[in-house]
């Protein structure tokens, strides 16, 4: 792990009381093997559930701080500063790598250096790590494998797990947005959308989490509403066509959610 002529890699973890899930988070980067270094960043926002705890006991495999921050959008950007690594990615610390998952993203960009940011594909799981809403997986495999700009302005079909952008990338567009707290990640993805084309990795390289207190199911209207509030401000009044067709997937989804909630699904 020594050889510096390894692609370095830096993964962020934001954490704030998820000490029932961020050990197995944690784990499944830390098992990540290959050719390359593994930088792991956790960033608690000063948890009071044994989470600290859990952080120590992985001593010198990871670096981490514990600090009040101003939400997950700061907490990344804090791991971001700290980050030494030339590709970058953040993970939640209730979600899993698959395993071989940041392999196959090394060998993706080094056979295609023009590349600069890359997404794949991703399970839902349930707090027990079964896997649930596949029909959901599917759907947002099938508008994935076709990226273009105007569709994502349309909807977001990108996974966040399966996220990783070179350090350029971040050098150029900046810090995630402080004031975005559920959207950030698809205020990010049109934000560099803009510059870089981005690849599509035909492979599962996460699993998302959907549990009882995750900030997807808490906070679900309002997330979609934001995503399209954050699609007409990069749209600048042109893409009419995607904010419309946004404007029918936000009602579809909220549609298509209270459905599976009313079903327990």
């Amino acid at each position: 792990m020594e050889n510096k002529t390894k692609t370095v890699v830096s993964i962020i973890l934001p954490n704030l009381n998820q000490a029932k899930y961020i050990k197995e988070a944690l784990d499944s980067v830390l098992n990540q093997k290959g050719n390359f270094k593994l930088e792991v960043i956790a960033v608690d926002g000063g948890s009071t559930d044994g989470s600290v705890d859990i952080l120590k006991e992985y001593g010198r495999e990871i670096k981490w701080i514990s600090e009040k921050d101003r939400g997950q959008s700061d907490a990344i950007n804090k791991g971001l500063k700290m980050a030494k690594g030339n590709i970058l990615a953040y993970f939640n610390s209730d979600d899993l790598y698959e395993d071989g998952a940041i392999q196959t993203v090394v060998d993706f960009f080094l056979r295609n250096p023009r590349v600069k940011w890359i997404y794949g594909k991703c399970r839902i799981i349930d707090e027990n790590g079964k896997e649930i809403r596949q029909f959901i997986k599917w759907y947002k495999h099938f508008l994935g494998r076709r990226y273009s700009y105007k569709k994502l302005l349309a909807e977001n079909f990108i996974a966040q797990p399966t996220v990783f952008f070179k350090k350029e990338v971040f050098e150029s567009a900046g810090f995630f947005d402080i004031n975005q707290h559920l959207v950030m990640d698809y205020d990010y993805w049109l934000r560099i959308g803009k510059k870089y084309p981005v690849s599509f990795i035909e492979k599962y390289l996460a699993r998302f989490r959907f549990h009882p207190l995750s900030k997807s199911n808490m906070n679900l209207r309002r997330q979609f509403k934001e995503d399209l509030e954050v699609a007409k401000r990069y749209a600048h009044g042109n893409y009419k066509f995607s904010i419309f067709l946004h404007y029918i997937n936000y009602i579809k989804i909220i549609f298509c959610y209270g459905i599976m909630r009313f079903l327990g699904i």
